[in-house]
């Protein structure tokens, strides 16, 4: 097993934090059964690969071996977002495997991260879905499951290509990450009907960057971005405050 080494490690805000810790206890409450999640999204740039990275991370650090897999074979950003350093090593990826190249044990990196490894897209390949679509991501999932605690899949935005229909099946459910505001209701419902119509268990959706709002006192408070609690400049008192962020569930 190779080490990578994770350069661009953010120390994530309080808000950012505790949504993604929120994220992780529902996918608890899911179900012991539930172990390898595959994340999607309606477009591209919704937030997807960021939110995944994050909640594996989240995983790790409470004590869970996750397993992070970049299956996004057309156009990974992994690499270059967090800066990833093989070391000098030969580092296969997903690619590799699934064309019959490389064993699975030699895609399967540790990292700087305790508790968290990392398996990458490798290079682009000219038929994803096709891979997808093998025994070879089966053998990979049946393995995994016995391996680690969570497995995190990132897949391609399902509204501009099929892989995430394909692969979520396979799997013990997918999770649809919307950008707030940007993302049409007949775009979701039409990701939503896509996965249903495959077979897919659908564990929920995750919206984010909601944009910020106001009351008597100024905060923000986004999704896996910021959170901050003012007082305003007539007659506040200046203090953090801590706010309820219950968010309705729906289906």
């Amino acid at each position: 097993m190779n080490k990578i080494i994770i350069n661009d490690l953010e120390e994530l805000r309080y808000g950012r934090r505790e949504a993604i810790n929120s994220l992780k206890t529902n996918l608890k409450f899911a179900g012991a059964d539930v172990k390898v999640v595959v994340f999607t999204s309606c477009n591209p740039n919704e937030g997807k690969s960021t939110t995944c990275f994050d909640l594996a991370r989240a995983f790790a650090d409470a004590g869970s071996k996750c397993l992070l897999i970049d299956a996004d074979m057309r156009k990974t950003v992994m690499l270059q977002r967090y800066n990833i350093d093989n070391q000098g090593q030969k580092v296969g990826g997903l690619t590799h495997y699934l064309s019959g190249q490389v064993a699975l044990e030699n895609i399967i990196n540790s990292t700087n991260v305790p508790n968290l490894y990392m398996m990458l897209a490798g290079p682009l390949s000219p038929n994803p879905a096709e891979l997808m679509s093998g025994h070879l991501i089966d053998d990979l999932i049946s393995r995994c499951r016995k391996v680690f605690d969570m497995v995190i899949i990132d897949t391609p935005p399902l509204g501009a290509v099929i892989d995430a229909a394909i692969l979520a099946p396979k799997c013990d459910g997918v999770v649809i990450v919307t950008e707030a505001n940007t993302t049409s209701a007949r775009v979701a419902i039409g990701v939503k009907k896509q996965l249903e119509m495959a077979g897919s268990k659908i564990l929920g959706c995750v919206l984010n960057k909601v944009p910020s709002t106001g009351t008597s006192y100024r905060y923000r408070y986004r999704y896996y971005g910021e959170y901050e609690y003012k007082a305003d400049s007539e007659g506040g008192d200046g203090k953090r405050k801590r706010v309820r962020t219950d968010r309705k569930k729906e289906d």
